[in-house]
């Protein structure tokens, strides 16, 4: 048996099990390296990139230390935005199939107060949270902190580079002294370091190089442009780039906006993420461009931060980012799992010498070519068609809806849907998106319009 088989770590029978249906054999470099020592209860800082299995790295050894008879906070895992703490959860749902009765809550702004505060109340074992509100958990002594024996920082980095530092020590200051302190960071600037001598004990250090993890199966193309035309560039590089799944990076709000606004113009679509969007619109849109509803997002960099998108085709920088890593982790996100991806930015005169450290950082050149001028009306009825569309449903986890409940109801009879046809199914507090074959999007809505989820009638939106 290869040492990076799972089968080889000592989990409980019923976690094995659930790794195995998920058809997980072989741990990821950044599992094999990380699980056993935290296993062995040790304090652990970690560097690897998007897409490398490093959430599951830390949620498989928590969630096989959680004592479930007892619903008292035993673990808590702080990440730098909303989006990323949704994708902890869904990860930790995956596994926590093996669990029965194992709760865990989301502490996020955005979201309101009073039922974090219930949830709080009536038990919970694992908390994923931002750090300025679980910070106002501590201080108002919602948590219960006697059982507390770990914490996660993932995405560190992002955290000091947020302004989180303060939040982060005073969480670390409220905690049991007897714990393990667990740091995952794509980049060790001295704040991270600095809290690792400081809160951690004999941290062991494991660094996955990002050598060409991904890099050799990315195109890496550049397009030069100055700021004032950079728009105009982007649209001539979707035409020259088409893909059914797009991810454009801005430096800006503003110009994520005004972005959005031309491609919602050109009846493009399309989706824009940033920190000023309520959270039900970051809900709806991280969902749609998830499930295959949304052809292109424009974000910023903290907001697409814990987007994980399967089948992303095409990453575009419309702006550099300022650190080769961040560039890395970036187009990390397309070309996995032997998928072929690509990735393009637009460089201005004063980005010469970024391009010379990144084409040095990930061994690639990037592939210099002229933008031609077709097309200057903008962009196609194509990039208007989607493989899927998303309904809405008035519905939640707090209605105890489950996946298989929405899926009972669309490929029970008459009228059935098949498995097949039927996409990504995603649960929040009060509402549900489903992913539907766009040709069956309409007939899936009149089913569940005259049809009851878990004997309850809901409203069913076609988004």
């Amino acid at each position: 048996m290869k040492p990076t088989d799972f089968r080889t770590l000592p989990l409980s029978e019923s976690l094995q099990r659930v790794i195995s249906e998920m058809g997980y054999s072989e741990m990821t470099p950044i599992q094999s390296a990380s699980i056993p020592l935290l296993l062995e209860g040790k304090d652990l800082i970690g560097q690897s990139q998007t897409g490398s299995g490093k959430t599951a790295a830390f949620i498989i050894p928590i969630l096989q230390k959680i004592d479930v008879s007892d619903a008292r906070p035993q673990a808590i895992i702080l990440c730098p935005t909303r989006e990323l703490c949704d994708q902890v959860l869904r990860e930790c749902r995956k596994f926590s199939k093996a669990f029965q009765g194992l709760q865990t809550i989301a502490l996020v702004g955005g979201q309101p107060y009073p039922p974090q505060i219930q949830a709080l109340q009536r038990g919970v074992h694992l908390i994923v949270g931002t750090p300025g509100r679980a910070l106002e958990h501590f201080r108002n002594r919602h948590v219960d902190v006697a059982k507390l024996r770990c914490l996660v920082l993932d995405e560190a980095d992002r955290m000091l580079d947020e302004g989180f530092a303060e939040e982060m020590a005073a969480i670390l200051e409220e905690l049991p002294r007897e714990r393990q302190t667990i740091f995952f960071s794509a980049t060790f600037p001295e704040g991270v370091e600095k809290l690792s001598r400081q809160y951690q004990k004999n941290a062991e250090r494991v660094t996955i190089s990002n050598e060409a993890q991904s890099a050799p199966q990315i195109e890496q193309y550049v397009y030069d442009a100055e700021n004032p035309d950079k728009i105009a560039t982007l649209i001539r590089i979707l035409q020259r780039h088409p893909s059914m799944c797009t991810l454009v990076f801005c430096r800006t709000k503003a110009t994520v906006d005004e972005i959005g606004q031309l491609l919602a113009k050109f009846k493009v679509s399309s989706g824009v993420l940033h920190g000023d969007l309520a959270q039900q619109d970051r809900d709806r849109v991280t969902s749609l461009f998830r499930n295959g509803s949304l052809r292109i997002l424009v974000a910023t960099d903290v907001a697409a931060r814990g987007l994980d998108i399967d089948s992303l085709e095409l990453v575009i920088n419309v702006d550099l980012p300022p650190s080769t890593e961040t560039y890395i982790h970036r187009i990390g996100r397309t070309g996995r799992a032997g998928r072929k991806g690509s990735a393009v930015s637009i460089a201005t005169t004063h980005d010469a010498l970024k391009i010379i450290e990144i084409e040095r950082a990930t061994g690639v050149p990037m592939i210099r070519q002229k933008l031609g001028y077709e097309n200057q009306l903008g962009l196609g009825w194509e990039f208007q068609t989607t493989r899927m569309r998303t309904l809405q449903i008035s519905g939640g986890r707090s209605d105890k809806l489950r996946p298989g409940d929405i899926l009972g109801a669309l490929t029970s009879q008459p009228h059935a849907l098949v498995a097949s046809e039927i996409g990504k199914i995603e649960i929040y507090d009060r509402y549900s998106y489903v992913a539907i074959d766009s040709s069956l999007a309409e007939q899936a809505l009149g089913k569940l319009r005259s049809s009851k989820i878990k004997g309850s009638k809901f409203k069913i939106f076609l988004l």
